[in-house]
């Protein structure tokens, strides 16, 4: 079901075919030893001794992709949490396993993501989003005041329209414009929807009258955007103490507000220690979606902590006006539940890429 992609490009490294065999397979035989692994190359047709098998799994453990267990004969061998953070994994194939027959890698939190957060892209990705970005930065000094102001606006109205419908919203993008721009609410819809647009602006709107100030991100920052965002929704502000259940997923986030408060610290550090801005942000979405520290309003608090992080250092906001709402869920779900971030990072590098060509 999971797979490198070919020549691990998600990796970032090339390997040859055999090294890319041994992947595939301790990765669907956990805890495998050596002599299983030259008996599965043997069966691929591919020649191997013992010292070449040796230096290839050396190889891939010093990049981090495989785990090493055990001494002399008990040594066995595993893929690695980095491994499986970027794997690629078939979406349609997944989910068409209903959510109670799934298996997870781990139902609950698991504290050993935080290391392997460090380089989700490789030096080309960078290089490719900051090209792109540069057009952004080239556009908005193009644009008189007055314009840059409109464009603004427009992002605005259609990511609170589109981060809203993705929580269940019914607003139309229409309806928002009207309901932004004219403070006029769409006849039908209830006070918590039309709240819930207009705390996006709001949101937005605290975050650009002051980008430079989440150049360095902290747990009362993140509470502030959340405290915009379900401003008169019946939604407790603060740190939660109980459970909370996600709908479409047998992953439970933790429920003690001390660990909560731990994991929101090491994904500070995380986020404060990572230099790439896209990266940063791409690290904000997932992980306040993942750890929930809210009792409601995570994945809209996520993805303007998100927008911060990118206006902070230059870089252009998104709307994830295009994003499919159901595949969004599907790729965050496959994050909660097998710490696989390679289709999330695929859909967020698209938004990134159409908020560029689309806006200012």
């Amino acid at each position: 079901m999971i797979r490198i992609r070919g020549k691990n490009d998600t990796i970032g490294k090339m390997y040859n075919k055999r090294q890319e065999l041994i992947l595939d397979f301790v990765k669907d035989n956990p805890n495998a030893n050596r002599d299983q692994i030259a008996l599965f190359l043997e069966k691929m047709s591919i020649e191997a001794s013992k010292v070449t098998i040796i230096r290839d799994l050396n190889t891939l453990i010093h990049d981090g992709l495989i785990e090493k267990s055990g001494n002399a004969k008990s040594t066995t061998y595993s893929s690695s949490l980095k491994m499986d953070l970027l794997a690629h994994i078939d979406v349609d194939q997944y989910f068409d396993t209903e959510e109670d027959f799934r298996k997870l890698r781990t139902k609950g939190f698991n504290f050993e993501i935080f290391p392997a957060l460090k380089g989700l892209f490789s030096h080309k990705e960078k290089l490719e989003l900051d090209e792109l970005n540069s057009t952004f930065q080239k556009k908005k000094l193009s644009l008189t005041p007055k314009l840059l102001q409109k464009e603004f606006e427009r992002l605005t109205v259609e990511l609170a329209w589109k981060s809203s419908k993705i929580e269940g919203n019914t607003y139309t993008l229409l309806d928002t414009e009207r309901l932004l721009k004219d403070h006029i609410s769409a006849k039908g819809k209830s006070s918590d929807e039309t709240n819930m647009v207009i705390n996006h602006k709001k949101a937005l709107d605290y975050v650009l009258n002051d980008p430079s100030y989440f150049k360095q991100l902290t747990i009362s920052k993140i509470e502030d955007i959340h405290r915009i965002l379900v401003e008169n929704l019946g939604v407790s502000a603060g740190i939660r103490e109980g459970t909370v259940g996600i709908i479409g997923t047998e992953y439970r986030p933790l429920d003690n507000a001390f660990q909560i408060r731990d994991a929101l610290k090491n994904l500070i550090d995380v986020i404060n220690q990572t230099r790439h801005p896209v990266e940063k942000a791409l690290i904000a979405v997932m992980m306040i979606s993942y750890i929930q520290p809210f009792e409601d309003g995570n994945k809209r608090t996520s993805r303007i902590i998100g927008n911060a992080l990118l206006l902070a250092h230059d870089y252009c906001p998104m709307s994830y006006r295009s994003v499919d709402e159901i595949e969004y869920k599907k790729a965050i779900i496959l994050f909660y539940e097998q710490n696989n971030a390679s289709y999330f990072k695929q859909l967020f590098i698209d938004q990134f890429k159409q908020a560029v060509d689309k806006y200012f």
